[in-house]
């Protein structure tokens, strides 16, 4: 198999010669060039055609978002961003980069190495994967409503890899009426909370990072926090309630998807809707399965909508998705879904 060509842009020499060194190291990887800003980066894309781009945030005579916003329509690119907590990641994700990881603040050597081999490396055999240039904006042919009576139903949604925009786009489809919704999406620790607040701004849901203790209710959505807490849900005095809880890694993520899942096929019951987006591997595929056996309805979003077509592939693969539905008509498919429930 070739190795992935990899394009490095990022101002400080320093820290390009850094992840030069230490990307080289794996034979899957070969770095073709680096760029300290975007018009040298514009000039080795079109010399080097590299697989995958990492990229910093903040540059020197143009920042990365608007370097993105230039090149995804005429050069769509795997982009792997490079950031400190900012929410202008998701500025960069909107833009068309696939993934981002948060840059260690004030790191030594060795964490810089520690964070190049066991998080930017596996972002960049991610990103080699997926599928950029085909985004579209997603339109509501018609804004559904939930008409149904009970007051005890849940959504549950998983996602990875390219989740951050189909959350997103998601969302966007639901208004106050829908049921309370859970959502686990694998991100660092930090920018779960900036974009829940983003999605409370641009959305009209109430949305916020998930704090144990937090009711489920109409309208409002709670997002696992990012780090080393698993959410779960319990049912308290007839309604729902979400715990984030400190435990290992399941399926090699802390929030898993799958511990949500589990939960919800427990606590819910046939009173829930679980939906797993675009992301790498299999988490959530198995807890979407006991949601399904426990006889709460399913979506996966379809190959052709996903960044990167794993977790619904697996989950699909195992009989745990009931409809399989293209981006823009989950939203329509779940108001279906809970309005016959």
């Amino acid at each position: 198999m070739q190795p992935i060509k990899v394009l490095i842009v990022d101002d400080s020499m320093v820290f390009r010669e850094l992840l030069v060194q230490n990307l080289s190291r794996d034979p899957s990887i070969q770095v073709v060039g680096t760029a300290k800003d975007p018009f040298e980066a514009r000039d080795a894309i079109l010399a080097l055609h590299p697989d995958v781009m990492t990229l910093d945030v903040e540059l020197p005579r143009m920042n990365g978002i608007e370097f993105l916003r230039k090149l995804m329509p005429q050069y769509p690119l795997p982009v792997v961003v490079i950031s400190a907590l900012s929410d202008k990641v998701f500025d960069a994700m909107d833009a068309g980069a696939v993934d981002f990881v948060a840059k260690p603040a004030l790191p030594g050597r060795a964490q810089l190495e520690e964070f190049i081999k066991n998080e930017l490396l596996v972002k960049i055999k991610i990103a080699s994967t997926a599928k950029v240039g085909s985004r579209k904006s997603v339109v509501m042919q018609q804004q559904p409503s939930y008409s149904g009576k009970k007051s005890n139903l849940v959504v549950a949604i998983g996602a990875s890899t390219g989740g951050t925009e189909a959350i997103f786009s998601v969302a966007k489809g639901f208004g106050p009426d829908i049921p309370g919704i859970v959502v686990v999406q694998h991100m660092p620790p930090g920018f779960t909370e900036m974009y829940a607040q983003r999605l409370n701004t641009q959305t009209r849901l109430r949305v916020k990072e998930a704090r144990t203790g937090d009711r489920v209710m109409p309208g409002q959505m709670l997002i696992a926090p990012g780090g080393d807490q698993h959410m779960r849900l319990v049912k308290v005095n007839g309604g729902y309630q979400v715990e984030c809880k400190h435990g290992p890694k399941v399926n090699g993520h802390c929030p898993s998807v799958e511990v949500l899942f589990e939960s919800v096929a427990k606590a819910a019951g046939r009173d829930a809707v679980g939906i797993i987006l675009t992301g790498m591997g299999g988490d959530g595929a198995k807890g979407l399965l006991a949601m399904r056996n426990a006889g709460a309805k399913t979506i996966g979003q379809d190959e052709s909508t996903c960044v990167v077509y794993g977790m619904p592939k697996v989950a699909y693969d195992l009989g745990a998705v009931q409809y399989q539905e293209k981006l823009s008509d989950i939203a329509g498919r779940t108001y279906a879904l809970l309005n016959k429930m």
